[in-house]
């Protein structure tokens, strides 16, 4: 599945991840691949993921950061004045 980073807190270990049909899914550092969960602001990086139904509910694992290009940015023309 593909979805998007809600919020992750790395102090704690955890976050949420939307999928692309609005659900709201767990997701704790052990549900990211070789323990590479989203260090720093993540709010809307894409991500992609299983779900798994534990005892807990609905959770993602075996997450992963999408690397998506970066639309370029215009550069400024610059004028002699």
């Amino acid at each position: 599945m593909r979805g998007t980073m809600a919020w992750f807190n790395e102090t704690k270990g955890h976050g949420y991840i939307w999928t692309e049909t609005g659900e709201r899914l767990y997701v704790s550092t052990q549900g990211f691949t070789g323990g590479n969960a989203p260090i720093g602001r993540c709010a809307g990086l894409v991500v992609e993921f299983d779900v798994a139904t534990g005892t807990d509910g609905r959770q993602a694992v075996g997450s992963f950061l999408v690397e998506e290009d970066a639309p370029r940015r215009a550069r400024r023309h610059r004028s002699g004045h």
